[in-house]
């Protein structure tokens, strides 16, 4: 087995280096958390290891792939189609972008998007993080009507249904349930942030947090208390992971696996 190729992939929430013949075929990922090289069937493990000698570090256990829990299973068993775990974030305005004229002049383009989804992005980065603390993360969830529940974070914390705000070097100010960013007119996004939870809490049968996460912003105005609604910076979404005391595993992987399908979503 030679020239094997070597490229970098993102799996139920790991970083893999899959390992490949010239014609695509995977015949063995390199996982450096669990510090572990995955052979499939056929595979030369010489050849492998060569291949990923560049890349290996510390101790690594070599072996065939591990005996799928349940939870791959219930992976396995999702079609294609159906499965809303590769998801990127803001995905819906990717192909709206992706169809742009090549030959609109940006220096005149006004097009909120860009804007929009490099905010997605960064948010959506920083939640990933947080599956090293036990959450599962889904992005762009579609519902009916066109609606989408712009990120899914299910972890020990609970259920929440994140709204993305774009306030780029902008001030945020918070008048319950309208959110003025720089001079733009307020719009309801407390409100929006509350449709979104309902609608999940009623997919998922399980109690839903809604969470507006404010990207980037200069100022953040906040009233005292808002009882029912989250508001977050981006930067303050990694202490999500040091919450807990709601969901166990059993449950995040449940609840988890009953959200990326997309037939979940259909009535609600």
């Amino acid at each position: 087995m030679t020239r094997l190729r070597v490229a970098p992939a993102r799996r139920h929430g790991r970083d893999r280096l899959y390992v490949s013949l010239p014609g695509g075929t995977a015949v063995a990922w390199y996982d450096q958390d669990a510090g572990r090289v995955s052979l499939l069937p056929g595979a030369s493990r010489d050849d492998v290891l060569t291949a990923l000698a560049p890349y290996l570090s510390g101790e690594v256990t070599v072996g065939p792939p591990p005996v799928p829990t349940p939870a791959d299973l219930d992976r396995l068993s999702l079609h294609p189609d159906d499965d809303l775990a590769p998801n990127r974030p803001g995905e819906e305005l990717h192909a709206g972008l992706d169809a742009r004229p090549a030959s609109a002049s940006r220096w005149f383009n006004r097009d909120p998007r860009p804007g929009e989804l490099l905010a997605h992005q960064i948010l959506g980065e920083r939640l990933d993080l947080l599956e090293g603390a036990g959450w599962r993360v889904l992005h762009s969830i579609p519902l009916p009507g066109a609606a989408r529940i712009d990120h899914l974070a299910i972890g020990p914390a609970g259920v929440l249904a994140v709204r993305t705000l774009n306030a780029r070097k902008q001030r945020v100010q918070v008048n319950d349930p309208l959110v003025g960013t720089g001079r733009a007119a307020p719009l309801p996004q407390l409100r929006w942030a509350r449709r979104a939870a309902e609608r999940a809490s009623h997919a998922l049968a399980a109690a839903v947090c809604p969470v507006l996460a404010v990207v980037e912003a200069s100022r953040l105005d906040v009233p005292p208390a808002l009882p029912d609604v989250r508001i977050l910076r981006d930067t303050e979404i990694p202490e999500l992971a040091s919450l807990g005391g709601v969901l166990k595993p059993a449950d995040i992987e449940a609840l988890y696996a009953t959200a990326r399908d997309r037939r979940t979503w259909l009535r609600v």
